[in-house]
């Protein structure tokens, strides 16, 4: 906080602003500074902005996607390939294979098997992800998982789960550095993982 400024309006403001991702202290500041400097009208269709997208996003009923409506506009679409699902840990990373041009139907798990983070399979949507897949017509599962130690066993348990059923399985290319998130990838190396899926 500068010197000449200290203002506990100012320093909430900051304090909030530095709980985002990526957002350090100083970065904080000059977005709570930019907010000051920036017209109340704009300041408050943000704020709104902001209420709106708790209020109306939830999760779809069927995929576990962020929708306004459920069930949300991917799964209650006809034009999706419906012999394709793709089995992802977030709606962000499900946000990040759509724009690689997939055209199947998702799962979003809610997370990745971490038994040192005390997440099983009972903290994740494996139930209603099986309950799915017996339930539909379903020729392929693609473990889109981040390639991490935690996705790798996310992916294995899942291929484990199927395999009974007789659905082909498949893991994503790894086009995708190791270790790196779906969310940062770019649409090509996206669209590259997922042509080089392979059976698990």
């Amino acid at each position: 906080m500068p010197p000449n400024l200290k203002s506990p309006a100012l320093e909430e403001v900051v304090k909030r602003l530095s709980k985002l991702p990526g957002i350090g202290k100083k970065a904080a500041l000059r977005m709570a500074v930019h907010l000051l400097e920036t017209p109340i009208d704009d300041v408050e269709a943000l704020a709104e902005a902001i209420r709106n997208v708790k209020r109306k996003i939830g999760f779809c009923s069927i995929c576990g996607n962020w929708t306004e409506r459920d069930p949300c506009p991917i799964c209650d679409s006809l034009q999706r390939d419906s012999s394709l699902l793709c089995v992802i840990e977030t709606p962000a990373d499900l946000m990040a294979v759509e724009q690689s041009g997939f055209r199947g139907l998702y799962h979003v798990l809610g997370g990745a098997l971490s038994p040192l983070d005390d997440i099983g399979p009972e903290q994740l949507s494996f139930r209603a992800l099986m309950h799915r897949i017996e339930q539909g017509k379903f020729l392929e599962i693609i473990a889109a998982m981040n390639p991490t130690a935690e996705g790798d066993a996310t992916a294995m348990y899942l291929a484990r789960l199927v395999a009974p059923l007789n659905i082909k399985v498949t893991r994503i290319g790894f086009g995708l550095p190791i270790g790196s998130d779906l969310r940062l990838a770019d649409e090509e190396t996206l669209s590259y993982s997922l042509k080089g899926r392979r059976e698990l």
